[in-house]
């Protein structure tokens, strides 16, 4: 049994703001007493912290979806954890919760922004990808923004990644078919013969435009995309009339020391009568559980499958599973176990 003497927390914090790609030095390990909740507050023993490209993009000083991490603060990562210590009436010892708790393997709440995880729905890991800010990215960017109609075709960029894996999965679901951009011959094959999706583009083997032609002859209807850059560029010009194009992330440009690069073909927009939205999944709460309602019953039936790639290592092994997912190591969603 844990005792508040004996809990040492471990951190990362922002110690400098990265140029291209993070580094090792631009974070800074410490090891301090872990902090004790007040009156109305908690202490979690966070057990696995969820490792996203957008994290990169939170590093960055300016404007965004979200404040940037500022220096000298505890690195921003959502995660799960137990409920060690308790001075607050609705979370008891013992309880599972999920909540923006940062690199560290402890964090005091007051219970706001945090939720009770439910793991009769699946295990821990699994609320930080098909039943966490994953899952319901795919859910809801790719229904409710991208509004797919049976047998059209969606494209899905950083298709073998956590949100790019479930998307196309959805969209099969709902009756599409599946086209997924991914880096290699290993995760296409993930792709087709494991996830169910009609297609594969490999983005290594190039001329990514004339890849999807050849998959979509009859243009892309909804383009869900995740890495920006040169292959929405490529995509653009492969739309259907009246397409959607989705803008959930832009993960090839989070780590450019050039600045970023906007799209050249944006007037296929015009041409096909199509748009383009931005879509941040913070915005849509009220669809979170109706959303992991439907994801937890497709789970179930096997109509969804998931796949995590749990990192072991602890806090110590942030900067370099971070590198990891920037470096496409990962297939389906990466954890980091504390």
């Amino acid at each position: 049994m844990e005792t508040y003497v004996t809990r040492t927390n471990a951190q990362y914090r922002l110690a400098a703001r990265p140029v291209g790609l993070p580094a090792a030095s631009d974070f800074e390990y410490v090891e301090e007493s872990a902090p004790q909740p007040g009156e109305g507050e908690f202490l979690v023993r966070v057990d696995y912290l969820s490792l996203d490209p957008a994290m990169r993009s939170w590093m960055n000083e300016g404007r965004s979806y979200v404040p940037p991490v500022g220096l000298g603060e505890v690195m921003r990562a959502a995660g799960i954890g137990h409920v060690v210590e308790s001075r607050h009436p609705a979370h008891p010892v013992g309880e599972v919760v999920s909540g923006l708790f940062g690199v560290q393997r402890y964090a005091v709440s007051d219970g706001a922004d945090v939720a009770p995880v439910d793991l009769s729905l699946g295990q821990a890991p699994v609320h930080l990808g098909a039943l966490g800010y994953s899952g319901l990215t795919a859910y809801v960017g790719l229904l409710d923004i991208g509004r797919p109609e049976p047998g059209r075709t969606v494209v899905v960029s950083a298709a073998a990644g956590s949100v790019g894996a479930l998307t196309g999965q959805i969209a099969r679901i709902k009756g599409c078919r599946a086209i997924g951009i991914a880096g290699g011959p290993d995760k296409c094959r993930f792709l087709v013969e494991e996830l169910g999706f009609d297609g594969a583009v490999d983005y290594k083997a190039g001329n990514v435009r004339a890849q999807v032609r050849d998959l979509a002859p009859d243009g892309v209807d909804v383009f869900f995309d995740n890495v920006g850059g040169e292959i929405l560029d490529d995509v653009l010009t492969t739309l259907a009339h009246g397409a959607r194009v989705v803008i959930s992330g832009a993960v090839s440009q989070y780590n450019s020391a050039q600045g970023v690069r906007g799209p050249s073909n944006y007037m296929q927009l015009l041409v096909k009568r199509a748009s383009m939205t931005g879509f941040v999944i913070f915005d849509h709460a009220a669809r979170y559980a109706e959303a992991r309602a439907e994801l937890a019953d497709w789970l179930r039936s096997g109509q969804l499958k998931e796949r995590t790639h749990v990192i072991s290592g602890g806090v110590e092994r942030f900067p370099q599973a971070l590198l990891g997912l920037f470096a496409g190591e990962n297939t389906g969603k990466a954890v980091l176990a504390l």
